[in-house]
């Protein structure tokens, strides 16, 4: 399963990556959102987890652009928890979400939820 993880900080892209590589998943990292839009429109990828906050086009901006695209499922990393933020992702038509600082392993369990949903549509 190839996987596009979209973050503007390389330890914590590093980080992500290898506790997905670990999980037997192959990792793309995009640092913001101009590379990840490229990435996107150049590859097939089966999940995308994308930061919020990011230079160039945000994680708003470029989830418009993702759905645009395709059905690709999308997992957004946010450190904000406030209700517009959930209203807006849903308005965006995201996947799911997942409140930063989070365990590497709910990570994990979140991309193979999405994974194995897909999967069944």
């Amino acid at each position: 399963m190839r996987v596009l993880l979209v973050e503007d900080k390389p330890a914590v892209a590093r980080q992500l990556a290898n506790a997905l590589g670990e999980a037997s998943y192959s990792v793309d990292i995009a640092n913001d959102g101009m590379h990840a839009r490229r990435l996107i429109e150049s590859g097939e990828y089966d999940l995308i987890i994308l930061d919020v906050m990011l230079p160039g086009l945000n994680g708003w901006q470029l989830q418009q652009q993702i759905r645009k695209l395709g059905e690709t499922p999308v997992l957004f990393l946010t450190t904000t928890d406030g209700i517009e933020d959930r209203l807006r992702g849903l308005e965006l038509h995201e996947d799911d979400y997942l409140l930063k600082p989070f365990a590497m392993s709910a990570l994990v369990a979140r991309v193979r939820k999405l994974l194995r949903r897909d999967r069944g549509r």
